[in-house]
């Protein structure tokens, strides 16, 4: 056959066998993509973050296991990685020919297995799907995944699969889970040391344990470590120093701060893997560590609850559910924070501010401290002593109990307690409505309750409700009592003396002790914070000799000097602070319900004090001044507007008066004898 002839036989033959192999090639590619690729979405447990990202806590998956999202990881680690497991891992597609070539040709010479010809995109796949590696079948398995993952997926979302799955013996998953388990640390900034064990611990994660196997775990770290050096990725003096660190011996438990709170943020998230919130690591930390130091002298049955919330944002900053949530005797598994109560004496600030509110009463008021019947009840004072005639101011401050409930008698139970609803405190009754007892501890609150109060008489009584989730504090529609009777009982409680004796006035605080010694309590708050503290036990029994005041009081104030120091307010300029002698007659003492003062029903024959302008009824503009005219009585008079002293001393029936706004006020003129007519009116913008 002639050269020609020849030559048209080889290029047709080339071109049969290109034919061939393209239509292997196409019948390979459509085996590829006609692969099912196992589910890629792994899940991962629930993190619940503080506010600077750190980890409060973290939950398992359904199955049980430790497995985290790998947020950031330090890229030592993942180059460390590669060197070890995947050199051309960037110049492959899921399986790399010449590794497996290099593979078998040393298994055959050697007569054993000398090294892998898995990809880590061929690890990734047995991984994902759990399967064996020394069949045949489930070898061809992990091919067929592999490539079809290259194809789908792009370099950094394999090796992030990878980050996720890789095991570490027991029930630890993951690359983060790992190194929060060896070194309490996030992966974010390792040591070459610790990056080199993490390479090395899949391989063989139960012989190589380092808490069961240190010696096999130490040999493959540093096998790992020589690697890396010989190819570049660290530096020779790097490596030597990496060899000298010891390995972790000791697994370490995954970080608990506010475990109480994470859990309850998780339940109430089901499925969320990331939840972040408000808390303040730092402040959390020292929380807990002052309710485990508070109580470690009482014994093993009893706990403690704390609350630090900033009451501006409605943002909480620590919450201790427990003094050890571990402990099975102190009941650490019950969230104290938001178990029902007793508040003990700790409602009584809000009686007073209800009763300034209403005008029947101001701080200089006198009031009788002397024993009282109220229907079948006779109350007592918690030292059974009587003080005689004291000011409303020291009655607070003393916590007496006889004027408080005087006041709320007058005030009257039912109103006390929507009053404490717009606060966001909500009473726990035992059948019927609210009585008068309930202001010295006849109800059941929570601690969260009890601080969102005292949050509410610290923001000028405007009450907002406490969250742990970042803009998740809501402000309250309508406001438990006004800005100034809010500042004159925050000005009583500033004035209470300090356990530790420094100076008074920094913070306006109020203790509480149930009956029965059964719950300690201290609530405070300055310009911008406030702190509630719990100490009993969670079974309700008593601890004897156990007081607000001694026990509560100073883990509140240690709690106070953590945070930044914010003033209180001062004085609204509707606020009359004058002493007792200067007040209209009828606020210089206070009477009972249903009776007059003594001064107020002396004969006035004559007097005839009538309020003319406005008149009762009236609907009036609320864009200006009120004017205010009154004829008869006696001079001075003083002018109030809703129950605040807006004019006195007037020696004219007639005055200007600021306009409170839009809706009803209620205007009483009082002259000098205790004489007083009201008028009800409403004031309304003008119609455009």
């Amino acid at each position: 056959m002639t050269p020609r002839p020849r030559l048209a036989l080889a290029i047709l033959a080339l071109a049969a066998l290109m034919a061939v192999l393209a239509g292997a090639r196409d019948r390979f590619d459509d085996w590829v993509d006609a692969t099912e690729l196992p589910l890629l979405d792994i899940s991962v447990g629930t993190e619940v973050l503080a506010r600077d990202g750190t980890l409060l806590r973290a939950f398992q998956v359904a199955d049980g296991r430790w497995r985290l999202d790998p947020g950031p990881v330090d890229p030592l680690l993942v180059e460390m990685l590669l060197a070890w497991e995947d050199r051309r891992f960037h110049r492959h597609r899921g399986v790399d020919g010449r590794a497996m070539l290099r593979a078998g040709v040393q298994a055959v010479r050697h007569g054993r297995v000398v090294s892998g010809g898995s990809t880590l995109t061929m690890q990734v796949a047995r991984l994902l799907e759990d399967g064996p590696t020394g069949q045949w079948a489930g070898k061809l398995r992990q091919v067929r995944v592999a490539l079809a993952l290259e194809r789908r997926l792009d370099k950094d979302r394999i090796v992030q699969l990878y980050l996720r799955l890789a095991p570490y013996g027991a029930n630890v998953e993951g690359v983060r889970a790992a190194s929060l388990q060896w070194f309490a640390k996030e992966p974010r900034r390792l040591t070459p040391a610790q990056a080199a064990l993490l390479v090395a611990l899949p391989q063989a994660p139960e012989r190589r344990r380092p808490d069961r196997h240190p010696q096999a775990a130490e040999a493959a770290r540093d096998r790992v470590l020589a690697r890396a050096a010989a190819l570049g990725v660290i530096a020779d003096e790097d490596a030597r120093a990496a060899l000298a660190e010891p390995v972790p011996q000791v697994r370490r438990a995954f970080p608990a701060l506010a475990p109480l709170l994470a859990a309850r943020l998780a339940r109430a998230h089901p499925g969320a893997t990331r939840i972040e919130t408000t808390i303040d690591p730092r402040l959390q930390r020292r929380a807990e560590a002052l309710a485990a130091r508070a109580t470690g002298r009482h014994g093993a049955r009893v706990s403690a609850a704390i609350v630090m919330a900033d009451h501006r944002s409605g943002e909480i900053l620590a919450s201790v559910g427990a003094a050890e949530w571990t402990g099975g005797r102190s009941g650490g598994f019950i969230d104290m924070t938001r178990a029902v109560r007793s508040p003990g004496s700790t409602l009584k600030p809000f009686v007073y501010g209800l009763a300034f509110d209403d005008g029947i009463a101001h701080p200089e008021t006198l009031i009788e401290d002397r024993p009282a019947t109220f229907g079948r009840w006779q109350p007592q004072n918690f030292d059974r002593h009587f003080r005689g005639t004291v000011s409303l101011r020291q009655s607070l401050v003393w916590s007496l109990n006889i004027p408080v409930v005087k006041l709320a008698e007058a005030v009257g139970p039912h109103r006390i307690a929507q009053a404490l609803e717009r606060g966001g405190i909500r009473l726990r009754l035992e059948g019927g409505g609210p009585g008068l007892a309930v202001v010295l501890g006849g109800a059941g609150v929570t601690l969260e309750e009890l601080a969102q109060g005292y949050g509410a008489l610290a923001r000028g009584g405007r009450g907002v409700r406490f969250s742990a989730l970042p803009g998740g504090g809501q402000e309250q529609p309508l406001a438990m009592f006004s800005r100034t009777a809010a500042w004159q009982v925050a000005n009583i409680l500033a004035q209470t003396p300090t356990p530790t004796g420094t100076a008074t006035g920094r913070i306006a605080w109020k203790t509480g002790t149930s009956y029965g010694h059964r719950d300690a309590l201290a609530v405070g708050f300055d310009g911008g914070h406030v702190v509630a503290v719990w100490l009993g036990r969670p079974d309700g029994t008593p601890v004897p000799g156990a007081f607000g005041g001694d026990l509560a009081a100073p883990v509140m104030f240690d709690l106070f000097d953590m945070l930044a120091h914010v003033p209180l307010p001062a004085p609204p300029p509707q606020a009359l602070t004058v002493p007792n002698s200067a007040l209209p007659v009828p606020l210089r003492r206070f009477a009972p319900a249903g009776q007059a003062s003594a001064l107020a029903a002396r004969p006035r024959p004559g007097d005839g004090l009538e309020l003319t302008f406005p008149p009762d009824g009236a609907e009036m503009d609320a864009t200006g001044p009120l004017t205010a005219k009154a004829r008869g009585g006696r001079a001075p008079y003083s002018f109030l507007l809703n129950g605040h002293a807006v004019a006195t001393g007037q020696n004219q029936p007639e005055a200007v008066l600021p306009n409170p706004g839009p809706g009803f006020a209620r205007l009483t003129v009082i002259d000098a004898a205790g004489a007083s007519s009201t008028a009800s009116i409403r004031l309304h913008l003008p119609s455009k």
